[in-house]
C-alpha cells in the first residue's frame, strides 16, 4: 500500500520536516496543527478562544484535501501550555464535532512552537 501525502493551502504549511498529512490505505494521519492563519503563517490574534478555533479550522482543512471532515476523526490529541484552559476546549469542540466524540487525550506542556498555546494532532478513519 503506497502512502499519499495530503497538502492544502487552506492550513499553514508545514514550518519543518513533516507534511500536512499522511493517507495510508483508509487511513489518514493529520500532523499537529497550531493556531496559524495559512495566509500569513502568523498566530492568529485574540485569546485562547481564537486560537482553538484557528486549529479546528486548520484540520478541518486537512481533512477535507484528504477527503474526509471532522467526523471522520477516531482519535485527537490537544496539546496545552495550560491545562485550566481544558474547558474552553470542550465547549468549543461541541461545536465542531458531533457524537460519537473521537477518542482524545489532552496533554499539558511547557512550550509550543511559535509561542502558541494549544497544538492538535489527529487521525482519521475514511470509509469506502
Amino acid at each position: 500500500m503506497k502512502r499519499e501525502v495530503i497538502h492544502t493551502l487552506q492550513a499553514p504549511q508545514a514550518i519543518g520536516t513533516y507534511s500536512q498529512a499522511i493517507r495510508h490505505g483508509q487511513m489518514v494521519y493529520l500532523s499537529g496543527q497550531i493556531p496559524l492563519q495559512p495566509s500569513t503563517m502568523t498566530l492568529v490574534e485574540g485569546g485562547m478562544d481564537q486560537q482553538v478555533r484557528q486549529v479546528f479550522d486548520n484540520l478541518s482543512a486537512v481533512a477535507q484535501a484528504a477527503g474526509g471532515n471532522l467526523q471522520d476523526v477516531v482519535k485527537l490529541t490537544v496539546y496545552l501550555t495550560d491545562l485550566d484552559q481544558f474547558s474552553l476546549v470542550n465547549e468549543i469542540m461541541a461545536g465542531y464535532f458531533a457524537e460519537p466524540y473521537p477518542a482524545r487525550a489532552a496533554i499539558g506542556v511547557a512550550a509550543l512552537p511559535k509561542g502558541a498555546g494549544i497544538e492538535m494532532d489527529a487521525i482519521m478513519a475514511l470509509s469506502d
